[in-house]
């Protein structure tokens, strides 16, 4: 479990941010971000890869109640074949941070990149935090409600295009996807833009 004991530094509130669904064929990336309460914290926070989906559920709810404020945003598979999977991510992080109802003085984003965070007159300061899901309780959890809305958005994502398993694998290039992908072609939901869709088309 991850101390939640350094949420305001000495240069303000502190967002954590994170993404889910970068290395997926299929479907959005989706960003959160998360900044906590002191005086709420919330019990179980670690990096959302090593939580059960149950676990992951529970911790997500419990981060929408005691958070300050949190924000979720995506960009979708047209948006990530447009403008490449790194911006799109990207600009899923600054819809995320927009979103939060507070604006923090300093974003803290799991990886070695971080979005612009210049926002017209506001500005923040911002640390690129590897392994930062595992590390920073603030990451992780926008790590949990990112990768809870993004299988949640699959789960429909399934009921809409059934027969590639994307209730199960996420639109990850599993063999069970790669195999229906070959035999079925390509849905709305594949990304055009990836070696393996592209290959199908």
């Amino acid at each position: 479990m991850i101390e939640q004991t350094s949420l305001f530094r000495s240069d303000g509130l502190v967002a954590g941010v994170d993404e889910a669904g970068r290395g997926p064929l299929a479907g959005p990336v989706v960003a959160a971000a998360v900044i906590l309460d002191p005086g709420r914290p919330v019990p179980g926070l670690r990096d959302s890869k090593v939580l059960s989906a149950k676990a992951r559920a529970l911790i997500a709810d419990a981060i929408r109640s005691r958070a300050m404020t949190w924000s979720v945003a995506w960009s979708d598979r047209a948006e990530i074949d447009a403008v490449n999977i790194l911006n799109a991510t990207l600009l899923a992080m600054r819809r995320a941070i927009l979103g939060l109802a507070v604006p923090p003085d300093v974003v803290r984003v799991d990886g070695n990149r971080l979005p612009s965070l210049s926002f017209g007159t506001w500005r923040a300061s911002g640390d690129a935090v590897v392994g930062g899901d595992s590390k920073v309780a603030e990451i992780s959890a926008a790590s949990i409600l990112a990768k809870t809305v993004r299988d949640a958005m699959m789960a429909e994502v399934d009921r809409l295009y059934p027969g590639y398993g994307f209730a199960k694998h996420k639109g990850y290039g599993t063999r069970q996807h790669t195999e229906q992908l070959t035999a079925r072609g390509a849905c709305d939901e594949h990304r055009r833009s990836f070696a393996p869709v592209r290959a199908v088309l």
